[in-house]
């Protein structure tokens, strides 16, 4: 056996020993397609998409999305500046404190065009421009999944400034708007030691 040959065999087979020693890979999953009703599908789309996030009652306190508090709109605003104080609404089907009078299709324009049925345009916090990406079969599922949710009599408190809310908001600053910041101070002096 020459050198070379001796060296090629010498390294097959370390080779082969690590690839013994080494786990494994798995092997890769297959993903089957379970099948799901429309609401179950929209619930999963809210879940995902946060909606409760923001929508939620006590979205900001202890307890969020408690059964009572689930999508009924929020009780902390925010403050947009130069828009004013928004509250996100509830979602729920009530009939006058939420989404109860509102038809599937017009839940479905105002998540993807941010319009709502009476023509006002949603606040720009709402992340419709995202949401228009949604296929159709997507979009109704959610409206059908809001739809299907038990009404909350909740109501969040009316669009303000900060001078008129009494609820408590937060304040987005946009990049456009920039954060005015103080310059940063300058590192303590340290002594040589």
């Amino acid at each position: 056996m020459t050198a070379g040959v001796s060296r090629v065999l010498a390294a097959t087979l370390a080779a082969a020993s690590l690839a013994a020693c080494s786990p494994a890979k798995p092997p890769a999953a297959t993903i089957v397609a379970a099948p799901e009703s429309s609401i179950d599908r929209g619930k999963y789309l809210v879940a995902v998409m946060d909606c409760n996030g923001c929508h939620d009652a006590n979205a900001f306190g202890p307890t969020p999305g408690t059964p009572a508090t689930f999508l009924a709109g929020a009780d902390v605003g925010f403050h947009l500046p130069g828009l004013g104080v928004f509250y996100p609404p509830n979602l729920t089907p009530d009939p006058e404190a939420g989404l109860g009078k509102w038809s599937e299709a017009e839940i479905v324009a105002a998540i993807r065009t941010g319009q709502r049925p009476d023509g006002r345009v949603l606040a720009p916090i709402m992340n419709w421009r995202t949401y228009a990406n949604l296929t159709d079969a997507d979009a109704m599922s959610v409206a059908l999944y809001l739809k299907s949710l038990p009404p909350s009599p909740h109501r969040t408190p009316a669009l303000g400034s900060p001078q008129t809310v009494k609820a408590p908001y937060l304040t987005v600053v946009t990049p456009e708007q920039g954060l005015k910041l103080p310059p940063p101070s300058p590192p303590p002096a340290t002594s040589p030691s």
